[in-house]
């Protein structure tokens, strides 16, 4: 046996002896998440407030830029008119961009202390959900904020909720309370509300931020006098979650994690609950570019959703 071929059959024997390593599949698909992921049009409210992009691009934009197909509009960035919702729809439905909720700021509050002004609120959000209707989205948000006491807040938002969604039921619409300050930051409180309410198209949209209660709209970006605990507001609203969660982030440190929220621990909550719908992007930091807020909100749902998948 010559010297080449001695050392090629060594070599074979060395190689026997090493442990199988496993093998690793380089064209798997990654796992698909156990949610589907929107994009909040707040997200962008910097730049529509400035008019460097407008409401009309926001689904082009969605998909384009950020590679998400469903989105959620704000009102107040919305023209209800018939000329222009079917232009937004054309758009939409051109990139193949679902028109999933539709946000009410501006129609009046649902627990004004004037039974006169929560009629008119009623009818007002209506006319919205008729055009959340048209765009073909499932749900509208409204509010619930007044500063007077929580036991009179909560009898005025049980029927002033019940009677919107027993008027939007024939439109085939829901109707979701978000936590958004005062009264409708302490998850109990939301919980109890749409328990009371027990129609099947009236719930809540649970967000990550939004849990200080001294603050008019719940933001807890800045400094808190009494912010309720995040993680247990989620997870007692959770189980009235009807048109989603609303992934809200502030800002990011150097290895992709939100500062100010544990994204781990709420999609744990999230999927515990078995809610498997549409989880928003709703970056509102003021550290970095929206389009970079937005880039970095979705990986980390992405990043921590496929591990829980």
């Amino acid at each position: 046996m010559n010297t080449t071929r001695r050392h090629f059959l060594g070599q074979l024997g060395t190689l026997a002896t090493l442990p199988i390593l496993p093998t690793i599949d380089l064209m798997a698909a990654p796992k698909p998440l156990f949610f589907k992921i929107s994009l909040a049009q707040w997200s962008l409210h910097r730049a529509l407030l400035k008019k460097e992009t407008t409401t009309l691009d926001f689904p082009v934009r969605a998909r384009r830029d950020f590679g998400i197909t469903a989105v959620e509009y704000v009102d107040q960035f919305v023209k209800n008119e018939p000329a222009y919702l079917k232009e937004l729809l054309k758009r939409s439905r051109d990139e193949g961009v679902v028109n999933h909720l539709l946000m009410i700021d501006t129609a009046g509050n649902l627990v004004d202390g004037e039974a006169a002004k929560r009629a008119d609120a009623i009818t007002r959000h209506y006319a919205w959900a008729e055009a959340a209707k048209f765009l073909g989205c499932k749900t509208i948000r409204v509010n619930l904020q007044s500063k007077d006491s929580a036991d009179e807040v909560r009898k005025r938002a049980i029927e002033s909720m019940g009677r919107l969604a027993e008027k939007i039921a024939p439109l085939g619409i829901n109707v979701v309370a978000e936590n958004h300050g005062g009264h409708s930051s302490d998850g109990s409180w939301m919980a109890s509300v749409a328990k009371a309410v027990g129609k099947p198209n009236c719930g809540l949209l649970p967000d990550f931020g939004n849990f200080c209660q001294s603050h008019d709209w719940g933001s807890s970006e800045k400094n808190c006098d009494q912010l309720y605990d995040r993680y247990k507001g989620v997870t007692e609203m959770l189980p009235y979650a009807k048109g989603g969660v609303s992934a809200k982030s502030y800002g990011f440190n150097a290895q992709g994690q939100e500062t100010k929220i544990d994204y781990a621990r709420m999609l744990k909550l999230v999927k515990a609950s078995g809610f498997n719908g549409y989880i928003g992007v709703e970056f509102e930091g003021e550290g970095m570019a929206e389009d970079e807020g937005i880039r970095r909100t979705k990986a980390l749902l992405e990043s921590v959703g496929s591990k829980l998948a």
